[in-house]
């Protein structure tokens, strides 16, 4: 095993530690976020997004690392997030919690985690459809919020960061 496998291997069990810790692998918790009742979910979430976002940032600015744009595919993310949600919907678990549920023990998260490497074959084998079709549609490009909207990345990392935060207070507010 090298060094990044092993890295790769160390944080996803520290990820999967923490899942378990904030009480997100819980299906009552995922219910509740799809039905907007119960917010942990989406709190995990949010702040993850915000140090993921501050980390990535800082670490670009100390030229530690590359940012790389992904294409914004229209196509592509309706599909995928329609993909998404049903499975979530069907299943009561996203696939980062449904591999943490597994390892809980909650065995019926293993028809998730089968599903998405079947989804993933299946998509491997169709990629040339989906590249003239699906993948085709409304491809905009590698742009980002930033350079969209014409303002430093820091301004949108702050911005999103108060606007979570306000989020937060409402969700505490309402007992979400």
């Amino acid at each position: 095993m090298s060094i990044d496998q092993l890295l790769g291997l160390a944080t996803g069990v520290i990820f999967g530690f923490l899942l378990q810790k904030g009480r997100v692998l819980r299906y009552d918790k995922q219910v509740g976020a799809l039905l907007l009742k119960d917010m942990t979910i989406f709190k995990f979430m949010l702040s993850a997004i915000v140090v993921g976002m501050f980390g990535v940032l800082a670490l670009h600015e100390m030229g530690l690392i590359t940012l790389s744009l992904k294409a914004m595919n229209v196509g592509g993310i309706l599909v995928g997030g329609a993909l998404f949600g049903v499975g979530w919907a069907v299943l009561g678990y996203c696939p980062g919690t449904s591999v943490g549920a597994v390892g809980e023990g909650r065995w019926t998260a293993i028809f998730g985690v089968i599903g998405m490497v079947v989804g993933a074959g299946i998509y491997a084998q169709m990629y040339p459809f989906f590249k003239s079709t699906v993948l085709a549609w409304a491809d905009l490009g590698k742009i980002g919020l930033p350079e969209t909207i014409g303002v430093n990345q820091w301004v949108v990392a702050v911005v999103f960061a108060l606007i979570t935060l306000g989020m937060f207070r409402w969700f505490e507010k309402k007992g979400l």
